[in-house]
C-alpha cells in the first residue's frame, strides 16, 4: 500500500465533502431570505440519503462488474460486501479500496445537489428527498458506472460503455456529473413550472457574502475533485491541480467582460458564477490539457456561460439559479473542448484534439457522451420528477410559496427580524423625541 497515495485520496475526499456545504452557501445567498432555509436544507439531505443509498446498493451499481453492454454494475458489493480489506489502484501505487468508496461517494452526493438550484424557492422537502433517492438510483449510477468504471487490464473486470468502448475523455465528471445535472435541472424546472411572479417580479440574490463565500469553498474543494480524480500523490495530479486554478481565474474575467460590455458593471454575483464556470468546463479537461489550453476553455466558457443564463427568458423555463446555464452549459463547453484542445504531450492516456493533429475523431466521441447523458439525463428525470409530483407532491402550495418556504415546510426562518424591529421601533421613537425638545428650544430661543 502507498501510504502517500492513500492520504492523497482521503484528503481529496475530504475536499470534495466540503464542495455541497460551500453549493448550499452559494445557493442560499442567491435566493430570497424567506428561502433560504430551504435551499441549504436541499444540499444537506443530499449528504444523508446519498451516503446510505451508497453503502446499501449505489456502489455496487456504479463499480460492480458490468451486467452486459456496458450500462450498469452487477450486485457484488452490496452493502460494500468484500470490500474491506482490499486495495486498488497500479501495483506500486495501490491504496485501500474503501478510499475510493468514499471518494466517488462524495461525487454522487454533490450531483443531485447541483440540480436542487433549478427549482429553488418552490420545492416540497420530502418531495424532494424522494426525488434525490429515485435520481441517484436510476439515473446517476448508472451514468457513473458509464464514465468512471474502467475495465481491468487482465479483463476480470469489464466498466462502462463511455470510457471503454467509446472511449471518450472525462477526467473528473464533466458528463457524469454537471452535463447530468445540467440536464436534470431543466427537466424538473420543466415539471415543477415557474415561480409565482417570475420573471416579472424581482427575485435578488438576499446575502452576496453568502454567494461569495460559497463560491471559494467550491474553488477550494474542487481541487479534490479535479486533482484528486488522479487517485495519487503524482504528477497527473499537479497538471489538474495547475489546469483548475487558471481555468477558473480566465472564466472569471470572461464572464465579467461580458457582463461589462452588455451592461456596464462587472458585478459580484458575476464573478462567483464565472468562477464556478470556470470549474465545471475544466472538469473534464483538466489532464489532458495544457495551462495555456485550460486558460483559452476558462474564458470561452466564462463567457458562453454569461451569455447562455438569458435563455431562461427567451425560452420561458424557470431555471431558478442557473443550473442549465452554467453546469449543463459549462459541462459540454469542457466536454468537447477536449476535442481541440486535447494533447497526448500532457497526458499519453489521453489523445490529440484537432488543434494538435488529431482532427475530428476525437471530438465526435466527446459529442457522442456529452448528449447521450444529456438525453438520458433529461427524459429519465422528466420521469421521476413527474412522478414524485403526481403521488407524495413535488410543489408547496401557493400561500406557501408566497408566505415563505422556511416556514412553511420547517417552521423556522434564517432570520429573527422582531427583536431588531422592535429595538429599532424604540431607538428611532427615543431619537425623534430628542430632535423635538432640540426643535423647540431652539423656537424658544
Amino acid at each position: 500500500m502507498n501510504t502517500g497515495d492513500t492520504a492523497w485520496v482521503l484528503i481529496s475526499a475530504a475536499l470534495v465533502m466540503l464542495m455541497t456545504p460551500g453549493l448550499a452557501f452559494f445557493y442560499g445567498g442567491m435566493v430570497r431570505s424567506k428561502s433560504v432555509l430551504n435551499m441549504l436544507m436541499m444540499s444537506f439531505i443530499s449528504l444523508a440519503v446519498v451516503s446510505v443509498l451508497w453503502v446499501l446498493y449505489g456502489y455496487s451499481l456504479a463499480f460492480g462488474n458490468d451486467l452486459g453492454a456496458g450500462l450498469l454494475g452487477n450486485f457484488d458489493f452490496i452493502g460494500l460486501k468484500g470490500v474491506l480489506g482490499t486495495l486498488s489502484g497500479p501495483a506500486d501505487h495501490q491504496f485501500p479500496t474503501m478510499a475510493f468508496v468514499m471518494f466517488q461517494l462524495m461525487f454522487a452526493i454533490i450531483t443531485p445537489a447541483l440540480i436542487s438550484g433549478a427549482i429553488a424557492d418552490r420545492a416540497k422537502f420530502w418531495g424532494w428527498t424522494l426525488f434525490i433517492g429515485l435520481w441517484v438510483t436510476i439515473v446517476y449510477f448508472p451514468v457513473a458506472h458509464w464514465v468512471f468504471a474502467f475495465s481491468s487490464a487482465d479483463g476480470s473486470v469489464v466498466g462502462g460503455w463511455i470510457a471503454n468502448n467509446l472511449k471518450a475523455l472525462d477526467f473528473a465528471g464533466g458528463t457524469a456529473v454537471h452535463i447530468n445535472a445540467g440536464a436534470a435541472g431543466l427537466a424538473v424546472a420543466l415539471v415543477l413550472g415557474k415561480r409565482r411572479g417570475w420573471p416579472k417580479e424581482p427575485m435578488r440574490p438576499h446575502n452576496l457574502p453568502f454567494v461569495l463565500l460559497g463560491a471559494a469553498l467550491l474553488w477550494f474543494g474542487w481541487y479534490g475533485f479535479n486533482a484528486g480524480s488522479a487517485l495519487g500523490a503524482n504528477e497527473t495530479a499537479a497538471v489538474a491541480f495547475a489546469t483548475t486554478t487558471v481555468a477558473t481565474a480566465a472564466a472569471v474575467l470572461g464572464w465579467l467582460l461580458v457582463e461589462q460590455f452588455r451592461d456596464g458593471k462587472p458585478t459580484t454575483l458575476g464573478a462567483a458564477s464565472g468562477a464556478v464556470a470556470g470549474l465545471v468546463a475544466i472538469t473534464p479537461a483538466c489532464a489532458f490539457v495544457s495551462p495555456l489550453g485550460a486558460i483559452a476553455i476558462g474564458v470561452i466558457a466564462g463567457a458562453l456561460c454569461s451569455l447562455a443564463v438569458g435563455l431562461k427568458f427567451r425560452f420561458g423555463y424557470d431555471d431558478s439559479l442557473d443550473v442549465v446555464g452554467v453546469h449543463l452549459v459549462g459541462g459540454l463547453v469542457g466536454t468537447l473542448l477536449i476535442g481541440f484542445f486535447g494533447t497526448t504531450s500532457v497526458n499519453s492516456a489521453g489523445a490529440d484534439g484537432l488543434f494538435y493533429g488529431g482532427g475530428f475523431s476525437l471530438l465526435g466521441k466527446q459529442a457522442i457522451a456529452a448528449f447521450a447523458v444529456l438525453a438520458f439525463s433529461f427524459v429519465l428525470t422528466f420521469v421521476i420528477a413527474f412522478v414524485v409530483n403526481k403521488t407524495v407532491g413535488f410543489r408547496v402550495d401557493e400561500e406557501a410559496e408566497v408566505a415563505g418556504i422556511d416556514e412553511a415546510e420547517h417552521a423556522e426562518s434564517a432570520y429573527e427580524f422582531g427583536a431588531f424591529s422592535s429595538a429599532r421601533g424604540a431607538n428611532k421613537g427615543s431619537v425623534t423625541a430628542g430632535a423635538t425638545a432640540v426643535l423647540e428650544g431652539s423656537n424658544k430661543k
